[in-house]
């Protein structure tokens, strides 16, 4: 009796020691980045941990509290992702059945007739066959080498990789959220200084107008402090049309119709700036998922550079059947009817135009650049972080500057409209005046937004604020 897995032990055994391909054995491989991490930032050279737990929580605004709970529900983008996720998955569960034999069953009837007339000169009745038939087939190709679990592995860390990219997806559209608000805020409160500026420039024009009336001013006078007038009033529709637009992008985030979409928010003034720890770099390695998502592709293209090698290698499939068949419907269970095959069945690839050599070598350039990307991206997370950084101490300083220059320029405005109403003072200086106060009020709310902009961004490129799921473990 033929005793068919010996035979294939055997088989696959002489020709292991047959086969020596180039390149076949696999490598140790991990991520490693080229230079050593740095201890500390520039910026902010402390090491507390940064708490970054629902950083959105630390404006101080239950407004945009409800908005980020909005996005995180309706975002397409996320949806998009989280799709995603569900194919990476499902490819993890089509690459990983080749681990498992395949059995399928069959069930055949049929009939057919043969002509009587085919021998020449000979005429007889037709003949009727029937025929039916029920098996069992089998095929499994032995995982001998472990391509296949090499291509189960690859299939899952690109599935973490997916999980990854979600939590990438949900915090940029976080970080976008509050960006739109603060956008939102910032141009409305800077519209009503405008319209405050623009209606003490008229009451400086009807001062002026006072003094005409009486001689001590000219018409060049009414003339100029019009026009600033106007200005004023020029400035405000732009501001408002960027508010709008900020609406309009967060409607965007929220995955609806712009009309569903109307805040209450339009001043800075009520927001409270985040006090941000940046704790050490090399925890960037761990918070950042764009930073693991890198890391579980690059282990994706090392697993499918171990796929690529074990294809020189010969591959073993075993295929088997087993049933019932006769003639006779009545019969066809009877042991009599038994039918069984059983085959193995060795493949080498010998000559292939070069075809596997070129797909090792695809293989090893892609890992090749992932593992570039993957160094890029820790790179970027620690300049993300200084950039942040920088900005909220220089924002800070000049925010302190402006609000003693804003302060001073009230006082000198209204020195100047006193002085204005004694007939004490030029009228170009009183103009300068108004313009310098004017600036002055609308940077200080641009240096705010840029303040809390910066929070914003800090605990983006600390990574946010996420949990690991099971999604996004590789051993799963």
């Amino acid at each position: 009796m033929w005793k068919g897995g010996m035979c294939v032990r055997k088989v696959a055994v002489a020709l292991a020691g047959m086969v020596l391909m180039p390149g076949c054995a696999r490598d140790a491989f991990a991520p490693y980045f080229a230079h050593p991490l740095p201890p500390t930032y520039q910026a902010a050279p402390g090491v507390r941990p940064a708490n970054v737990s629902r950083w959105w929580t630390r404006f101080a605004s239950p407004e945009l509290d409800a908005l980020i709970a909005a996005a995180n529900f309706d975002n397409l983008d996320i949806a998009v992702a989280v799709a995603q996720l569900r194919q990476a998955e499902a490819q993890v569960r089509i690459t990983g059945a080749a681990l498992w034999p395949a059995l399928s069953y069959g069930d055949a009837s049929s009939r057919s007739q043969v002509s009587g007339t085919n021998a020449p000169g000979v005429i007889a009745l037709p003949t009727i066959r029937d025929s039916y038939s029920k098996a069992l087939n089998a095929s499994y190709t032995l995982d001998v080498w472990g391509q296949n679990r090499d291509a189960l592995e690859a299939a899952i860390r690109t599935k973490a990789a997916s999980a990854y990219q979600v939590e990438v997806v949900r915090l940029t559209t976080y970080a976008a959220a509050v960006n739109d608000f603060l956008v939102y805020a910032a141009n409305y409160e800077r519209a009503k200084v405008a319209k405050n500026n623009a209606a003490d420039a008229e009451r400086i024009l009807g001062v002026i107008g006072q003094r005409r009336a009486v001689g001590t001013a000219a018409d060049l006078d009414i003339a100029q402090q019009k026009s600033l007038v106007e200005i004023q009033r020029a400035n405000i529709p732009p501001l408002v049309q960027a508010a709008e637009n900020a609406r309009i992008a967060l409607a965007v985030l929220l995955g609806r119709p712009a009309q569903s979409v109307q805040l209450a928010t339009r001043s800075l003034g009520r927001l409270r700036l985040p006090v941000v720890s940046p704790g050490i770099p090399a925890t960037l390695l761990l918070r950042r998922p764009d930073i693991r998502s890198a890391e579980e592709q690059l282990l994706s293209a090392d697993a499918n550079v171990d796929v690529a090698r074990k294809a020189f290698l010969p591959s073993i499939a075993l295929t088997g059947q087993a049933g019932f068949q006769s003639a006779l419907l009545a019969t066809l269970l009877r042991p009599e009817s038994g039918i069984y095959s059983i085959a193995a069945g060795v493949t080498q690839p010998i000559f292939d135009g070069d075809r596997l050599r070129g797909q090792l070598a695809l293989s090893v350039a892609d890992r090749q650049q992932l593992l570039e990307a993957y160094r890029k991206s820790i790179v970027q997370a620690l300049s993300d972080v200084e950039t942040a950084l920088i900005a909220m101490r220089e924002n800070a300083a000049r925010e302190r500057a402006q609000r003693l220059g804003v302060a001073e320029a009230k006082r000198a405005f209204a020195l100047s409209e006193l002085k204005l109403r004694e007939g004490t003072i030029d009228l170009q200086t009183l103009l300068n005046t108004q313009i310098t106060l004017f600036q002055a009020q609308d940077t200080l709310i641009q240096i705010r937004l840029a303040r809390l902009q910066a929070a914003a961004a800090l605990y983006q490129a600390l990574g946010g604020d996420w949990e690991e799921t099971p999604a996004m473990s590789p051993l799963q």
